[in-house]
């Protein structure tokens, strides 16, 4: 059933012509028109409002990788795990966090054994906890794209200017064009558009994905998170296909502009400098990753503790890393809602709430049984 996210009379109207509109398009194509969704809110959005299945056999949504939770690496993972152990360390990171499995322990698993991990909100809330309990060490794990990174970079501001000592960042923090030049030149799966992040492109700006219609001849647009908004871009995309125009819209204007936020942008390069990064699924990627600037480096984690990241296996059966590049569904995988559900997750796509397998559990599970 649609939800009432804007108008349910409108959504309900533009349903009607975006299948009117994929069924010409799966004609020209020969095959349902498959558009893959990067955000992990977009995905849960798709699964909550039951649109992949009202445009069932005329369009295939894939998931991509949009969940920062879930394209952060293994070895990562054990990094975060092993910072955790540290005596006099107590790590700050995002919920979401907690419950992705490692090798033999979670950061959940961690805290239940006596470590001292916190909840936070925000990266501010890093920061205060270090000021409150200044005989510890406090370590905020950073993970997320370009629309997190720009407030704990303001965080590591914060604490360099109050003369904060006890506060680092261990930056997992991603950039997203990098990701998607990576995906579409592997070529795992014909993607025939792109519904792109409009909190992310609020940052970066449309124009820093143009180059997936000037390189690879693919349509993409940029939208925001309502089903009314979702179902607008689909329309979008079919209408470039019909059209054969390859061209990156913007259909999220109120918000996104050209040039994105420019003082964020700002406060991202004055902190970070891109570098490697390690990615769930993808591998190591040139210059995708945040790495935190030498100006900054007390701030940095890998360097006030000497980390060293190494290359860890991912968990037996788990494939979360096809799911990540579009190459299968979360059905797919055995282990879904078998041996792998969001009480006894295998792998992060069923730990984190913009997971795929986590959405597809919880809105979607019966629509498949079927």
């Amino acid at each position: 059933m649609l939800e009432r996210l804007n108008d349910m009379e409108l959504g309900q109207r533009m349903l009607k012509w975006v299948r009117e509109k994929a069924a010409r398009a799966a004609d020209r194509l020969g095959r349902p028109a498959v558009l893959m969704e990067v955000c992990g809110t977009h995905t849960t959005a798709i699964s909550r409002s039951g649109l992949r299945g009202l445009l069932k056999g005329l369009v295939e949504l894939r998931s991509g990788p949009g969940c920062p939770v879930c394209v952060t690496a293994a070895g990562d993972i054990e990094t975060m795990i092993g910072l955790s152990r540290l005596p006099g360390v107590t790590v700050a990171t995002f919920g979401d966090m907690l419950r992705v499995p490692g090798r033999d322990s979670s950061l959940e698993r961690e805290r239940a054994a006596g470590a001292r991990i916190k909840i936070v909100y925000s990266p501010a809330d890093a920061v205060e906890l270090a000021r409150d309990n200044p005989g510890t060490e406090v370590v905020f794990l950073g993970v997320g794209f370009e629309t997190t990174a720009p407030l704990v970079a303001l965080s590591m501001k914060q604490a360099r200017d109050t003369g904060l000592k006890n506060f680092t960042v261990y930056s997992v923090h991603k950039i997203m064009p990098p990701a998607l030049r990576s995906l579409l030149d592997r070529g795992d799966i014909n993607v025939d558009g792109l519904i792109l992040p409009g909190h992310v492109c609020a940052v970066t700006g449309s124009k820093a994905f143009k180059f997936i219609g000037e390189n690879y001849g693919i349509p993409a647009a940029v939208t925001g998170f309502t089903l009314v908004d979702i179902i607008d871009s689909v329309n979008a995309l079919l209408d470039k296909i019909l059209l054969k125009d390859s061209e990156t819209s913007n259909n999220y204007r109120w918000v996104v502009k050209q040039e994105g936020n420019v003082e964020a942008r700002r406060v991202l390069e004055e902190c970070f400098y891109t570098g490697a990064a390690a990615w769930r699924g993808l591998g190591i990627i040139a210059d995708s990753g945040l790495l935190i600037r030498e100006e900054l480096s007390a701030y940095d984690a890998r360097i006030k503790f000497g980390l060293e990241v190494s290359v860890s296996a991912e968990p037996a059966g788990c494939r979360c890393g096809e799911l990540l590049r579009g190459s299968i569904l979360p059905t797919d995988c055995g282990l879904f809602g078998r041996k792998c559900t969001p009480a006894l997750p295998v792998g992060p796509c069923m730990v984190s709430s913009e997971g795929a397998c986590a959405a597809y559990y919880r809105y979607e599970r019966r629509e498949v049984a079927k």
